[in-house]
């Protein structure tokens, strides 16, 4: 192979095999392969986890790698080798001094020979090779293109959880059925009032269901125009030296208002006389194995000489249930966090009601439940027979969360956890 042909095939590997051109801000995946960092990127995001090579397809285990520096000084010199044989041509040539114009003033943002740099036009103006002026250029708009990219990626994970919002809200739109069903297995009838209340919460669940697919739209149309604007700076990124020095509008991000979350804080109807349904299946457990741990945690900052900890507290009911209707209370006051509802053994917990800072969750399925924060205690009822299992404000009155009905088919025990800073 001839000097010629070696360069040739040189410069072959220093091209990305999915745009075909020199590197641009290179990464090295685990398997080996080197990309441009914004074609990964862009390929990536048409793909579900796990990212995988476009070249050998092998599973990649990180999302996030730190910049190939060598093969993105060879990418600049090969660039730049490219532009030194272009730059002979007719067109790079000063139609007045019939110099190649190698010079770039920062000023005029124009092309310029070395006589034309020292006219009176130009002489007070700064200048730099058009090889360093572009990759000036390039390191520029890669910072930009970097933040752009953060902001696409924010805007994916708040369109993800408007959609979790969009399956909880779902869920809480049953609950009014699940209701009724409790009032006719316990062959009771639901007042005026009481229904005026079912319906307001069926009503709230849909205006707000409503709200969140309204903001999926919008994050959604807003996340495309991030690639956009992305896709669209890295093709100037590719563009030659001379092009990409003269391109003055399209460089410059316009500041963009990202569509906010919607938070939705539901209204916890109270249902008259349910609490006193409840009552007759009460029978507080006797809790047992219970256990205390105090959990110390290493201050990051230096701050204290003293680690904070936190206490927890981890409990089971003595007596476990096969079948019937079982209902009991539990007071969360003095609580920052708390777990409680009931387990099938020791460590496994089926079903539960989680706050964490304010957050009701369930775990089966796992949903966030917006309903302000009990105070005070809070109320679990058991339907064996039937498969469910409700949680309810008893300060309020009111239902936070009905498990849809399933098969019971172990023992479930009472089950809580306490901990506090």
């Amino acid at each position: 192979m001839d000097s010629e042909g070696f360069m040739h095939t040189f410069q072959d590997e220093l091209k990305c095999s999915i745009c075909m051109n020199y590197f641009i801000d290179p990464v090295t995946t685990d398997c080996g392969h080197s990309f441009c960092r914004p074609c990964l990127y862009l390929c990536w995001e048409e793909e579900q986890a796990p990212k995988s090579c476009p070249e050998c397809r092998a599973v990649s285990e990180k999302p996030d790698f730190k910049t190939n520096i060598v093969l993105k000084r060879l990418a600049s010199l090969a660039r730049q080798a490219r532009a030194s044989h272009s730059s002979r041509s007719e067109e790079q040539l000063c139609g007045t001094h019939r110099e190649a114009k190698g010079l770039f003033c920062e000023a005029d943002k124009t092309l310029l020979c070395g006589p034309c740099s020292e006219g009176p036009e130009h002489a007070a103006h700064s200048h730099s090779p058009i090889q360093w002026a572009a990759e000036e250029r390039r390191e520029m708009l890669l910072k930009r293109m970097d933040s752009l990219w953060k902001m696409t990626q924010e805007m994916q994970n708040n369109r993800n959880q408007e959609t979790k919002k969009i399956r909880s809200l779902e869920v809480r739109k049953s609950m009014k059925v699940m209701i009724k069903l409790q009032y006719q297995r316990m062959h009771l009838f639901l007042r005026e009032e009481e229904q005026f209340h079912l319906e307001a919460l069926e009503k709230e669940a849909k205006e707000t269901g409503r709200d969140l697919k309204e903001s999926v739209f919008r994050m959604t149309q807003q996340k495309e125009t991030l690639k956009e604007m992305y896709s669209m700076l890295t093709e100037l990124c590719r563009s030659p030296d001379t092009e990409l020095l003269q391109v003055r509008r399209g460089t410059e991000l316009v500041q963009m208002q990202n569509p906010q979350p919607v938070n939705p804080e539901l209204t916890c109807w109270p249902v008259t006389g349910m609490l006193e349904m409840l009552n007759n299946f009460r029978g507080d457990p006797i809790y047992t194995h219970n256990s205390k741990v105090v959990v110390f945690e290493d201050d990051p900052q230096g701050a204290s000489s003293e680690p904070p900890s936190e206490e927890r507290f981890v409990a089971w009911g003595a007596q476990a249930f096969t079948s019937g209707r079982h209902y009991w209370e539990v007071d969360v006051t003095r609580s920052s966090n708390w777990i409680l509802g009931v387990c099938k053994d020791i460590w496994t917990s089926d079903t539960d009601i989680i706050n964490d800072q304010y957050t009701l969750s369930t775990n089966s399925p796992p949903l966030i439940q917006y309903v302000q924060r009990p105070l005070g205690r809070v109320g679990v009822f058991l339907d064996y027979d039937n498969g469910t299992v409700s949680f309810y404000d008893v300060c309020k009155g009111s239902l936070i969360y009905s498990f849809l009905p399933s098969s019971f088919s172990s023992p479930l025990r009472p089950y809580l956890f306490f901990s506090s800073p």
